[in-house]
This record gives structure tokens, sequence and C-alpha cells, in this order.
């Protein structure tokens, strides 16, 4: 969504979520004032309502981190036609593997199915584009990404609000700080939540009452799909270009190569 997805909509410069926050500090671009940056910004989330606890120890240490700034600077936009961008993210290899996924996972997305109404071929597309079924999700501390982001002009008060909410999903008790890792950019779990997604539309769905998108099969996949539930996906509808189904596709990325890959890459996981 989320890579949120995401990832991929912050890679073709379109974000999908968006939000304010007042800066903590002034930004800047350069390591040399996020020491101080950050000491501003714990008073302001602990003022916003964050426990201290929570702040302190996941912040503790926190460095600004310039590999992430680079990786920032060089985004590419989605340029490539489809049938090119189709042929580097897909392949009989993925495919195939989904349709495994989708029988071992087979009563997972029945129960998903029966609650959200989103089909598993969706789903599955989703997940199997966003990190290879979990096997691309991203070894970045994200906090620290995060708090760099944050710190950095370009998007500061988007990143601002991105780290705060990292910091509601610790104190809520969903995920330690140490186990929060994912894309450059702070995106994390299977199908790519940036923070604020994933407090928005993360669903608990394994039975203990903590939402995981890192290593919860089922959180992810009932998350992914009460996105596309709450965005207003058509129970038992298609979802093809021009449906009303690929118009909330459009809600997960915003880059058409991206829609249309999802579309197809769910029929070739259903058999049409």
């Amino acid at each position: 969504m989320l890579k949120s997805g995401i990832f991929a909509a912050i890679i073709a410069g379109t974000i999908m979520v968006s939000g304010t926050s007042a800066q903590a500090a002034k930004c800047g671009n350069g390591a040399g004032g996020f020491n101080a940056w950050l000491k501003d910004f714990k008073r302001e989330a602990v003022a916003s309502g964050i426990p201290s606890r929570t702040v302190n120890s996941a912040l503790k240490g926190v460095k600004y981190h310039s590999y992430v700034i680079k990786l920032d600077r060089s985004q590419k936009s989605f340029h490539y036609s489809f049938k090119k961008f189709y042929s580097i993210r897909v392949n009989n290899a993925l495919i195939n593997k989904g349709k495994r996924k989708m029988k071992k996972y087979a009563r997972t997305f029945r129960a998903i199915e029966k609650r959200f109404g989103v089909p598993a071929p969706i789903i599955t597309a989703i997940w199997g584009l966003e990190t290879s079924y979990g096997g691309n999700s991203g070894r970045m501390k994200v906090i620290r990404s995060l708090a760099t982001l944050a710190y950095d002009c370009r998007r500061s008060a988007f990143f601002t609000n991105e780290l705060k909410a990292a910091l509601k999903i610790i104190a809520r008790g969903d995920m330690l700080p140490s186990k929060m890792v994912g894309a450059w950019a702070g995106e994390m779990g299977q199908t790519q939540f940036l923070a604020s997604s994933y407090i928005k539309w993360g669903v608990s769905f394994d039975g203990n009452r903590r939402v995981d998108l890192i290593r919860s099969v089922p959180d992810v996949l009932a998350s992914t799909a009460n996105f596309l539930k709450v965005h207003g996906w058509k129970r038992g509808g298609g979802w093809n270009p021009g449906t009303h189904n690929f118009n909330v596709i459009k809600q997960w990325n915003r880059a058409t190569v991206y829609q249309k890959t999802i579309a197809v890459m769910a029929n070739k996981l259903s058999g049409r």
C-alpha cells in the first residue's frame, strides 16, 4: 500500500496515502542538523499523544542514513510500455508460485473473500508483484528510514506523519522497533504498507489480535483485501480495465502499467 502497491506508487512519483504534520524542527539537506531535529521531534511526538517510553525506546540511537536519501533522489518513473513492464515483472515461475500459494492458503482465502468480498487471485497478484510473496520485503530499518526522510526537506511533512504512525504501531503492541524492517521509504510487510496505511487498514486475521504484516500471512492477505474493500471493491465483480473494480485497483497503485499488470496476473492465476 500500501509499496504500499504503495512502494511502487512512491517510485512512480505519486504517493497514494496523504497526510500532513507540522515539522518538528527545521528540516535539513544533510546530516548536520539531524540530532537537533530528532530531539525536537521526540517532544512533538509525545505532545501528540504517543507514550514517551515508546518514543524514547524506538528512537534511541537512531542516526541519519544518507543511503536512504541517495535512493530517494534516484527514483525512476514507470515509463515502460505495459508489454515491457509486464515482461520484466511477471513470468511463469511467479504465476506458478502464486497458484501454489493460493492452494496452500485456500482456507484463509475463502474466509477473507467471505468477509471482505475480494477473491484470491487479486490479492495473490498484488502479493506476488509487491514482494514475490514475501520473499523480498526489504531489510532496512523502518524507524531509521522514516526519521531520515522526515528530517529531509523534500517531503518532511509527509514522512513526519509516517514516522508518528510507525511509533503508534509500536505503542499499540503490534511490533517491536527491532522487528520493523522494510523497503527504503519505510514500506513494511509482504504487500508493502506505509505506516499510516498499516494503522488505517491493517487487520489481525490470525487470532492473536496483533497486526503483523511482516510475518503473518493471514494478516497480510486480509489487510490487502480490507484496503480494497474500503476503497469500494464490489463482491463478485470483474477486475479488467473498464470495470468498477479496476478503478479500485487504481487506488492501490497510480501507475497504469502496474494496474494492468495486477489485472492480467490475476486472470492468469484464476486460469482465465
